[in-house]
């Protein structure tokens, strides 16, 4: 894995655990319809994007 990559994979895992949080926060208060399935594709997402930068 070079350099760019790492950086791309540190980048992800930031961005999930944020996702990760703004999920917990949207199930606790469902005011705005919707926003919990975009977050958890979104989440999907990123994850998928993790394993394939891994796999290369």
């Amino acid at each position: 894995m070079d350099k760019k990559a790492k950086k791309r994979l540190d980048v992800l895992r930031s961005r999930l655990q944020t996702l990760r949080n703004q999920l917990s926060g949207a199930k606790k208060q469902r005011d705005e319809p919707g926003e919990v399935q975009r977050l958890e594709k979104e989440i999907a997402d990123v994850e998928a994007e993790i394993e394939r930068l891994k796999a290369s």
